[in-house]
Order: structure tokens, then sequence, then C-alpha cells
């Protein structure tokens, strides 16, 4: 065989080659395929693994096939109350029927997520719609989130798509709506706190009043109790003068002038004006008092 001949064969051997590897195409595990002709889906079933395609005839698309995360700008929804939230929140999905989501999207994540923030905004403003502020943000989270991704879910279904969870990250006023309610939130803390402080006062009264009665009550009592006592000293020691002085009245009365002798004389004066025969000096004037 000549040389020729091996240049032709291998060629063709290499023209074989390339073309059954421009055929073949892998299909990982987190992945899902379309396999196209002239632009019509005519697979859509691909297991993971190694695939046949006809070059330039077909083409494959393919797709991730996990878990997604849309995280949605904020939006203002209106509540029961016609008052407006600002809602910020996100969403995973994923596909479910990769055939329906080529036909619906053509496979371009802008649109998709362009197309499922609109359902999903579109639920919010349905349930918001029927709650109040306070429901919304801490009354009924729960019955909502569950709402919401079966609702949206559903709305989601003709896209192809599965969503599997709705979270509202935050819940905000508009900063004009915040001011009006931080404003009468103040007013309502203030006026609680001047409750407060009257209730406060009017303790502090009673129980200023209630001590002053109690001591007034108290000073008297001693008072009473004081007199009692004093009436009770006096009548002890009138008692015990009077036993002795009917003992011996002359030594008695003799006592009682030294001790007057003692408190005038310890004053310190120099001159005393009395009258000669004065009771005040009778043992001065002799034995038997002359």
């Amino acid at each position: 065989m000549n040389s020729s001949k091996l240049g032709v064969i291998g060629f063709l051997l290499a023209g074989v080659v390339g073309f059954v590897s421009s055929g073949l195409f892998v299909v990982n595990e987190w992945e899902m395929a379309l396999k196209l002709r002239l632009g019509e889906i005519i697979d859509a079933n691909y297991e993971p693994g190694l695939h046949w395609r006809w070059p330039i005839i077909n083409d494959v698309e393919k797709f991730d096939g996990r878990i997604q995360t849309l995280d949605s700008t904020p939006e203002r929804f209106l509540t029961v109350e016609k008052k407006d939230v600002i809602v910020d929140s996100f969403a995973k999905w994923r596909i479910s029927d990769v055939a329906q989501y080529f036909r619906s999207t053509g496979g371009n994540p802008t649109k998709t997520g362009r197309l499922l923030s609109e359902r999903i905004n579109t639920s919010l403003r349905n349930e918001f719609g029927k709650r109040t502020i306070q429901e919304v943000v801490s009354g009924e989270r729960t019955e909502i989130m569950q709402l919401l991704s079966k609702d949206a879910d559903e709305k989601a279904s003709e896209l192809g798509v599965e969503i599997l969870d709705v979270r509202v990250k935050r819940i905000d006023l508009p900063p004009e709506v915040s001011d009006s309610v931080y404003d009468r939130m103040r007013a309502e803390r203030e006026r609680v706190a001047r409750d407060l402080r009257a209730q406060g006062a009017e303790a502090a009264e009673r129980i200023s009043a209630d001590a002053d009665r109690q001591s007034t009550v108290i000073l008297a009592d001693a008072f009473k109790e004081s007199e009692e006592l004093r009436g009770q000293g006096d009548a002890k020691a009138a008692e015990i003068y009077a036993q002795a002085y009917n003992q011996n009245r002359e030594f008695y009365a003799f006592y009682r002038s030294l001790n007057a002798y003692k408190k005038v004389f310890a004053q310190g004066g120099d001159m005393m004006v009395l009258e000669p025969d004065s009771e005040f000096f009778q043992y001065f004037r002799g034995q038997q008092g002359e």
C-alpha cells in the first residue's frame, strides 16, 4: 500500500473520529438537556451520562437543574388598611419541565428572573392586600409564607419551573409613613410616661400623707405615755416626800432649808434682801428658831 492510500485512509479515519466526537455530548448529574432539530425540540428526557446527536442537524441545550435563588428587588404593596409597605423577598426555584421551560423563557436566565418576579409579586400583593400591617409583620408570618409558596408555585408551573419556597427578608414602611408612625409611637410613649409619672406622684403623696399621719399618731402616743409616766413619777415622788415628812417633820423641814440655802448661795451673789424675821433664815436665829 503506497503512501497516498495511507494518507487517504488516515484522512478518512480522522474525519470519522471528528464526526463521531462532534456528535457525542455529556449530561452531568446537575444538568438537564434538550435535543433540538432545526430549533424544534425532539428529545428532553436525558439521564446523566454520554449521549449522541447528529452534528449540524441537532443542537443540544443544557440547563442547571439544581435549586436556584431569585433575590428580588424590594417592592411596594398595599395592606388591607391601604398602608404602603416595602417588602424585600427571595425565592428558591428549580426547573421541573425542561421542555416547557425552554419554550416559555428560551432558556434565558434574565427573562426567567423577570417572569418569576412578576408571578411572585402578584402572590405577595394578593396576600398582603388581605392583611393588616400587624398581621404581615408578626401575626401570621408562617402562614403567609406557606400560602405564598403554594400560590407562586401554581403560577410558575406554566413556565416549567417549580417554586420550592418564598421568604420575606424584611418589611419596611416608606419614609413618609415611618415618620408619622414614629411620631405617633413617640406621642404614645410620652402619654404613657406622663400617666406613670402622675401615678408615681399620687403614690408618693399617699405615702407621704400616711407617713405624716403615722408620725403624728406616734408622737401623740409618745407624749401621752410620757405624761402618764411623768404623772406617775410625780405621784411617787410626792408619796415619798409625804412618807419622809411624816417620819420626822422637823428634820425634813431642816433638810429642805439646807437644800434651799445651797441653791441660793451657789449662784455666787453677795447681796440678798430679806426681812429679818423671814422664815427663810429661821434656823439661823437660834436653837429654837427665835
